[in-house]
């Protein structure tokens, strides 16, 4: 028997949502990987002047260095939000949702990898923060929180457009829309003028179909 179509979409924006996590994820830890094999802490180094910065920071707080001292609260948070997002999953049948939570995924699993093994301990680890931009924002970040600044932009845009997780965009209403149903819908069932019945529509064979009140 051939797929539904809605298990097709189903599927399909499933498969976008781990790829688009898994992707994000290995690219968050590489440039990590990449920058403390190379940087020391602190170490500037100037990408594009200004524009464009290098910059290890080990963050202990949250995204954009902010919360520091937390750490451990944000652990179970970022644990939290990766299992709604799994069970969330499943009611997923547009791929621009997917899309959403695969950025989100990758990103919440990036900064929560740092926090589990990396530097001082389990659930304490520091996250790796190395870009900046100065001119855009007074903050160091890393491919992470990139992730999920997106996904949140995306998930704006959609809201807005009123597409749901099945990708429907939901349709407004006409106001009098249901009052201008019920008019037509009456004048179908026009009372017929001194009989007490109404007609059910035009008159064929010389009949007038009739209905008792």
């Amino acid at each position: 028997m051939p797929d539904s179509p809605s298990r097709t979409a189903t599927v399909r924006a499933l498969s976008v949502l781990f790829t688009v996590a898994v992707l994000w994820l290995g690219l968050d830890q590489l440039t990590k990987y990449l920058v403390v094999s190379n940087l020391e802490a602190g170490e500037r180094i100037p990408v594009l002047n200004d524009v464009l910065q290098f910059i290890l920071v080990r963050n202990p707080g949250a995204a954009f260095s902010l919360a520091s001292g937390a750490t451990w609260i944000f652990s179970i948070l970022a644990a939290v939000v990766v299992v709604v997002i799994i069970v969330m999953a499943r009611r997923i049948r547009s791929v621009w949702w997917g899309l959403v939570f695969g950025l989100l995924l990758g990103g919440v699993l990036g900064n929560l990898t740092d926090r589990l093994f990396r530097e001082p301990s389990f659930g304490l680890g520091h996250v790796v923060d190395f870009i900046s931009t100065p001119w855009m924002i007074p903050a160091i970040y890393n491919v992470a929180d990139i992730g999920i600044c997106v996904a949140m932009g995306v998930f704006i845009l959609l809201t807005l457009l009123g597409v749901g997780l099945d990708g429907k965009r939901a349709v407004k209403q006409r106001p009098g829309a249901d009052e201008v149903s019920d008019n037509e819908s009456d004048a179908g069932h026009a009372e017929e003028p001194g009989t007490g019945a109404v007609s059910d529509g035009p008159a064929t064979d010389g009949q007038t179909p009739q209905k008792e009140l």
